[in-house]
């Protein structure tokens, strides 16, 4: 029989609530109504199609429209009701003597505009955009998402581990990437990487073999890859593994909602001495970053950190991307989405703190060789940073 139980405890939902209402005081919100998937499961455990309603006073009301008799099943929420459209809200506010918001903030970076248009209809008054206080929320994660987190760190290593024994020569980008993907699929990844950016998408990740993995893409990342076709644009293509060509694995394991992200290099046979220094100084680079980042420490410090020690390597010149491909960001935030709180990109301000989690990625992408580089997932501690991916950070040369 299958189990629709809650996996998020309801302590671990009303902690996230209290912290949402108390950003919904500070901002003279009556309330706030939340649509979007990875919002519905942080506050609500269920991705169900539903509007949260969280007054900033009062019980949280999950009104599902699809399926009900699962959110309940999922939610451990009390007031899990159902919804046959938006304009039923008004009357379920009034069955339990909520008054009616007139100022509502919205997850208005998601939000469609058609349906802020309908909701503007909906409730006259003011509606306002309170997703970046909840993705500071989400930005900070408890002991039960860590230890969701170090188990998605524990299966991407695995991954890792068992990609060596499936690189076979000839194979194509997207063959291997079949093969890994079976691994991780077993081991429970969920199969979708949820990204908040619009129009951003991913699957998996990118396995990209040689000179083609300096391809680049519109996806906000250093690396992109021919993928199969134009409609895709990203990721694995045809292209075949040779020897003594750098093949990136930059994949992500999701496991119950929750992300590690998780680059390394492998190379059949040999890989040549100027592509091992490369590497060997992303991992330098990689150091440095972790030494640095302590709580308190703004993003963007970072970013500028790393720029800085690439250039003086001697490789500023490739560093995240080759010339207007290159990419201004050197980590970011991960967790039940890929590009969460902080950006550890030029010009941001926001300060580490602990409890955030974040992604290292520091690579080179050299047109005609490949990418080189690293990218582990670590948690900001009192003390610095503490690593959740451990496979080997070395380049794995595979038997030819």
């Amino acid at each position: 029989m299958t189990d629709l139980s809650p996996t998020t405890p309801l302590t671990e939902l009303e902690a996230r609530l209290e912290g949402l209402r108390a950003h919904l005081r500070t901002r003279r919100l009556d309330a706030a109504l939340l649509m979007q998937n990875t919002d519905l499961f942080y506050f609500a455990g269920t991705i169900q199609q539903a509007h949260l309603y969280v007054p900033a006073e009062g019980p949280p009301l999950l009104m599902v429209r699809k399926s009900h008799s699962r959110a309940r099943a999922e939610s451990p929420l009390p007031h899990v009701l159902p919804l046959g459209s938006p304009r039923e809200i008004a009357g379920l506010l009034d069955r339990f003597d909520l008054p009616r918001p007139s100022a509502l903030g919205m997850e208005l970076d998601v939000v469609p505009a058609a349906n802020y248009l309908r909701y503007a209809e909906l409730f006259p008054g003011r509606l306002e955009d309170i997703s970046h206080e909840i993705r500071l929320l989400r930005a900070i994660k408890s002991s039960h998402e860590l230890g969701l987190m170090r188990q998605a760190a524990a299966f991407a290593d695995q991954v890792a581990a068992a990609a060596r024994d499936l690189i076979r020569e000839g194979q194509t980008e997207i063959e291997l990437a079949g093969l890994v993907e079976a691994v991780a699929r077993r081991l429970g990844h969920q199969g979708v990487v949820r990204m908040r950016l619009w129009g951003a998408e991913l699957f998996y990740g990118h396995l990209l073999a040689g000179p083609p993995a300096a391809v680049p893409s519109y996806l906000a990342s250093p690396t992109g890859g021919a993928g199969v076709s134009p409609a895709v644009a990203q990721g694995p293509g045809f292209g075949r593994l040779r020897r003594g060509e750098p093949i990136l694995m930059d994949y992500v394991f999701a496991w119950q909602g929750y992300i590690a992200d998780h680059t390394r290099i492998f190379a059949l046979g040999r890989l040549p001495d100027d592509l091992l220094r490369a590497h060997e100084a992303m991992l330098t680079v990689q150091a440095e970053i972790a030494r640095a980042a302590r709580p308190g420490v703004p993003a963007g410090d970072l970013y500028s950190l790393a720029v800085a020690r690439a250039a003086e390597l001697g490789y500023g010149e490739w560093f995240m991307g080759a010339d207007e491909e290159r990419i201004r960001f050197i980590g970011h935030g991960v967790g039940l989405e890929l590009d969460e709180y902080p950006f550890l990109a030029q010009g941001q301000t926001m300060p580490l703190a602990e409890g955030m989690t974040i992604a290292l990625e520091p690579k080179l992408v050299i047109p005609g060789q490949g990418v080189v580089g690293i990218e582990n997932t670590h948690v900001v501690t009192a003390r610095g940073l503490e690593r959740l991916t451990r496979f080997d950070d070395a380049v794995q040369i595979v038997p030819a």
